[in-house]
């Protein structure tokens, strides 16, 4: 029986800790579920129903060229655990498959530039294909390269001197270079970026040999890139972004490996004014949006609610078949303002459980933790937004829609805005957005909605929100 919150005494015991500690980590929010993981929850059902096996995989497999597709949603949405769906579903339907996220070892989120990327998929490439495939056209454009890199400090050694394995191993080290020694970064890139064509075609010549012998039973290589969803918006020069420079004027060479291809974008970029051009060069870009809890008219979606509950009692449920994941908090109103809050996102509502649990010591959850998690995840919110920007979030919760305008990219991006879909009556697909519900709570934003609500010069729809944008 569960110990009432109540009666919950400083410390614990041995076995509380231990049970603790176990749930504390199966509600790890930054651990995306290998495929097959007992803890997945379809949940296309109330995001859309979406389905990355249909609409990117079914893309690779029933094409007769090579393919490139971008990927997109939220950060922490889950795009991960679906591309490693992905990765198994065509692993099993033919293609030799190679995945990385390249911000783990080899780009920095917050400085990235497509070089970077180039670099990435050739390390991973070669690490991946060593066996399958003559590397010397890769280490003939490393060698027209080395003094550069001896020039850079970055080795003193000659490349000559070197095992295959070992020269092979140098491309990880560049990518390395590149993240971990920033002052050394953009020197890098002016070295190597006049040679990217050369590159390519090296990379293209090695993967074409790959293609030839893969092992039995495959007969498509595909290359997915994850996590460039998390590089930081950065103005350059003229008003331009870096994310309009790597997607869209480097997309002929994001393009041009030899093999299917498919990168994670952030979510901003498809609300980009050169979106259209987006399209043109890579087709429909597959959104994984939110899980509703909420529908467009501020009621709670039990569907949605439900999912949520689901995702939480099977992570629950791989540590003990016995417990509820109702009975291990205080109240049971308790797990549905936790799912509410989160807003469908579903890193967020594992970060909340994780933080409640640090305040617990023994089970059920007592109110308080819950509300401290709240609290300090929407101080996170409170300090993400500017000044200049509660007025746009007002205007985003009134009306259910964005502005095709940097400073909505910039909420995009940063999840204070998050995006939802669903199929209406009709059988349209239907997207609409909203500010994330833990901001209504915050002083700035009620100050900037209120007035807009009382006294905005526009008629009221039949669903009661007022209906004019301007």
């Amino acid at each position: 029986m569960l110990t009432p919150a109540r009666e919950t005494k400083k410390g614990s015991n041995p076995q509380d800790f231990a049970i603790l500690k176990r749930i504390y980590y199966s509600f790890d929010p930054f651990r995306p579920l290998p495929a097959g993981d007992p803890a997945y929850v379809d949940c296309s059902e109330v995001r859309g129903d979406g389905d990355i096996l249909v609409e990117v995989g079914r893309e690779i497999l029933l094409s007769d060229r090579m393919t490139s597709q971008l990927y997109a949603g939220h950060r922490g949405a889950g795009k991960s655990t679906e591309l490693l769906r992905l990765q198994k579903y065509l692993d099993e339907n033919g293609c030799f498959v190679v995945y990385f996220a390249p911000d783990e070892e080899d780009i920095d989120p917050e400085d990235a530039q497509y070089i970077d990327i180039l670099l990435a998929c050739t390390h991973h490439l070669l690490r991946a294909l060593k066996d399958n495939a003559s590397p010397d056209s890769l280490l003939n454009w490393l060698s027209d390269r080395w003094q550069d890199l001896k020039d850079l400090t970055l080795t003193e050694v000659s490349l000559d001197s070197l095992s295959i394995e070992t020269q092979i191993s140098q491309f990880a080290k560049i990518t390395a270079n590149l993240k971990a020694k920033p002052s050394q970064r953009q020197k890098i890139r002016e070295k190597f970026n006049p040679h990217t064509p050369i590159l390519i075609k090296a990379l293209n010549q090695f993967v074409r040999d790959a293609k030839k012998n893969l092992p039995p039973g495959y007969s498509q290589l595909v290359l997915i890139v994850d996590n460039l969803d998390r590089i930081v918006p950065i103005p350059q020069e003229g008003g331009r972004s870096n994310h309009e420079q790597i997607f869209l004027d480097r997309s002929e060479q994001l393009q041009a490996l030899d093999c299917h291809l498919i990168y994670t974008v952030p979510i901003s970029l498809l609300y980009f004014y050169r979106a259209a051009d987006l399209t043109n060069i890579y087709g429909n870009t597959q959104v994984l949006p939110m899980i509703m809890v909420q529908t467009p008219e501020n009621q709670k979606y039990e569907r949605g609610i439900h999912k949520l509950k689901e995702l939480l009692q099977k992570r629950l449920s791989l540590i003990d078949p016995n417990l509820s994941i109702v009975d291990i908090f205080e109240e049971r109103q308790a797990l549905e303002a936790i799912c509410l809050m989160s807003g469908g996102h579903v890193r967020n509502l594992l970060l909340l459980m994780k933080e409640a649990m640090k305040y617990t010591n023994t089970l059920p959850i007592p109110n308080r933790a819950i509300q401290r998690s709240i609290s300090e995840l929407r101080n996170t919110y409170r300090n993400t937004v500017f000044a200049n920007e509660w007025q746009a979030l007002a205007m985003v919760h009134h009306f259910k829609k964005i502005k095709n305008d940097q400073l909505y990219w910039g909420l995009l991006f940063n999840r204070c805005i998050l995006e939802y879909r669903y199929f209406d009556k009709e059988g349209e697909s239907q997207v609409w957005y909203d500010i994330h519900p833990l901001i209504k709570e915050i002083k700035q934003f009620q100050d900037a909605f209120n007035p807009i609500f009382r006294t905005l010069n526009c008629h009221t729809t039949k669903n009661g929100r007022l209906g004019v944008w301007d």
